[in-house]
Formats: structure tokens, C-alpha cells, sequence
């Protein structure tokens, strides 16, 4: 059941996000998505099993050292997740206006090392994208592990950073150079050497993507 005051503020493919106040405090309702053109019981099934994973993947998150929204409820019945209400502003938004190449420079060595301590705890997140961290109260908050696993291997690593680099080489290309090198610094700083053998696999699915587009 949907709390009181309910305003639905993001409309996705997979799921909507919605604005509501749940026991006295203002919360966010992410809530999965029915697909008509499977059959109800695996729809079902999927929605069920995908806000579980989510629901774990956060708190795994979490204990690793990253900020993400507290979970308040995992209802299961409206495979939805009752989430933490950040009150901040997307990165990509804050990209768009950012004059302040120090600062941009911390956010991303910050970004780096959330990065890398998600990869050392073998969590990928499957979407690691500026529209999916929020600057709020002077903190970096990953949100949306929708499409996140748990891998060791280093090529879902790999894709994974190739995901926010190529991000940042599109709609972020005026400071590409700062964020993805504060970016580097920050994943080294945890992963120290192991992070050499994602680098160089990174640059291998770089080659390969480049292959195939000229082919």
C-alpha cells in the first residue's frame, strides 16, 4: 500500500519513483514496474526477486563504506523499496554548473573511492553514471542498484568504469580530463596495485568496443 501524499516524481522503464510521506517522515517509494508482455507469474517472480537483490545490494554498499539510502522498508507485496529522501542535487546537475575545478577535483577522488570500495567488496553497480549520485550534505550518495550484481570478475569491473568514463567523455567532456584523472586517483588510492589489472582489462574493452564499431 502507497503511503499518504503520494507524488510520483520519476517515471522509468524498470520502475517509478515516487514522493511520499510514510510514518511521519518524507520518504522515496521505488516501485517496480509490471510488464504486460510476460507471463504474471514469472513478471512477478522478477519484480520480487530484483527488490530483494536491490534491497541487499544497498546495505552490502553501505557496510563497505559507501553512502547510500538507508532502507526503511522492503515490501515485498508491491515488490517497492521505502528509501531514504535525499534532499540534494544529482552530479550531473552539478556538473553542469561547476566552476570550481578544486572542488571537482575532491568530488571525484571521492567518486573513485566509493568506486573502488564497491569493486573491492566484488558489488558491481551496473549503472555508475552522474545521474545516479547525489551530493547531499556534503556527501557522495550512490543510488539506484537496480542493474547491480556480485562479480569478481574483473571485467564486470572494468565495464563498470567504463560506464562513468564514457559518461563523463559525453556529457561531461569540458572537464573530462579532471574528473576521470581525480576519478583514477581516488580507485587507486583503495585498490593500490590491483587496480593495475582492471585498468589494463578496461583498456582491453575499450580496444575491443572500438573494434566492432569500425567493422
Amino acid at each position: 500500500m502507497l503511503g499518504e501524499c503520494t507524488m510520483l516524481i520519476h517515471k522509468g522503464a524498470e520502475a517509478n519513483l515516487y514522493l511520499e510521506q510514510w510514518h511521519n517522515r518524507i520518504v522515496i517509494r521505488k516501485q517496480r514496474v509490471v510488464k504486460k508482455y510476460r507471463l504474471p507469474e514469472l513478471d512477478y517472480r522478477l519484480r520480487y526477486e530484483r527488490t530483494r537483490h536491490e534491497a541487499k545490494l544497498l546495505h552490502l554498499a553501505k557496510r563497505a563504506g559507501v553512502p547510500t539510502p538507508l532502507v526503511y522498508f522492503v515490501d515485498i507485496p508491491n515488490t517497492s523499496l521505502v528509501m531514504q529522501f535525499l534532499s540534494g542535487i544529482k552530479l550531473r546537475d552539478y556538473l553542469m554548473h561547476a566552476n570550481d575545478t578544486k572542488e571537482v577535483e575532491q568530488i571525484f577522488n571521492k567518486v573513485g573511492i566509493f568506486t573502488a570500495k564497491l569493486h573491492k567488496e566484488n558489488i558491481i553497480h551496473g549503472d555508475l553514471t552522474t545521474s545516479n549520485m547525489i551530493l547531499y550534505s556534503d556527501t557522495i550518495f550512490f543510488i539506484d542498484f537496480g542493474l547491480g550484481f556480485i562479480s569478481l570478475d574483473i571485467e564486470d569491473k572494468a565495464v563498470d568504469i567504463r560506464m562513468l568514463k564514457a559518461v563523463l567523455n559525453s556529457t561531461h567532456y569540458e572537464i573530462f580530463d579532471i574528473t576521470y584523472n581525480s576519478f583514477i586517483n581516488g580507485y587507486r588510492s583503495i585498490l593500490k596495485s590491483n587496480a593495475d589489472a582492471i585498468l589494463t582489462r578496461l583498456e582491453e574493452v575499450e580496444r575491443r568496443g572500438r573494434y566492432i564499431s569500425e567493422r
